[in-house]
């Protein structure tokens, strides 16, 4: 995975109005903090810092800090708050990483091909489009791909399906489902409205049968 490298500006004061302040000026307020490195407050640009967690690699880009006055520092952005309605970043924790140490982190999953089962006219149902897993920072997937052609209705694709990936561990539970094919709700409406005139009908049947049982034990 490719590395992204970074500007920070280091001496930002704490504080909500130092926040706001920055904001109107372009700025995302930051912290940046790791096993051995003490947190150090920063400020990044909004512009450069959003186009680098858009890339292909998303929220698992590596980023390489590049802090006034320090060491240059090899990050994942973690903790995210964004503004509720705003397509804007309000603040950022950069995790210091290694590139030799693993780090457990959410990739999203991406169906690829078309469900036997859709085009029968079931419907495709992404029950986790992110699944966690444990990997070096390098070996992270920008996504995992999963062929659905070969799922038909009422078919599941569970977290043991997923495909093996050199150097990444799957932390979900196995069983876990992933994608899943389910009938139309008119198919399963008229199923249930055709088993519920199954019974009327056997009902009926067996009312008949106990009658006319009655009415020999009653003439003989």
């Amino acid at each position: 995975m490719a590395e992204i490298t970074l500007r920070a500006q280091a001496g930002r004061r704490p504080g909500s109005r130092e926040s706001r302040r920055l904001r109107r000026a372009g700025l995302v307020p930051a912290i940046v903090y790791g096993r051995d490195l003490e947190p150090i407050p920063v400020a990044v640009d909004h512009h450069d810092v959003y186009v680098a967690l858009h890339s292909e690699a998303g929220l698992n880009v590596l980023i390489n800090l590049e802090i006034e006055g320090r060491e240059p520092v090899l990050t994942m952005a973690r903790e995210l708050d964004r503004h509720p309605y705003k397509n804007q970043i309000r603040h950022i924790d950069f995790v210091q990483v290694s590139l030799t140490e693993t780090v457990t982190t959410e990739v999203a999953v991406h169906p690829v091909g078309e469900a036997a089962g859709v085009k029968e006219g079931g419907i495709l149902s992404m029950v986790r489009s992110l699944v966690e897993i444990e990997a070096l920072p390098t070996a992270i997937p920008p996504a995992i791909e999963v062929d659905v052609s070969g799922l038909g209705i009422g078919d599941a694709l569970r977290v043991a399906d997923l495909p093996e990936i050199e150097g990444v561990s799957y932390l979900e539970d196995p069983d876990e489902v992933v994608v899943s094919i389910t009938a139309p709700a008119v198919a399963e409406v008229e199923a249930v409205e055709e088993e519920a005139v199954e019974g009327e009908e056997e009902e009926a049947e067996a009312a008949e049968a106990e009658a006319a049982e009655a009415e020999a034990e009653g003439s003989e």
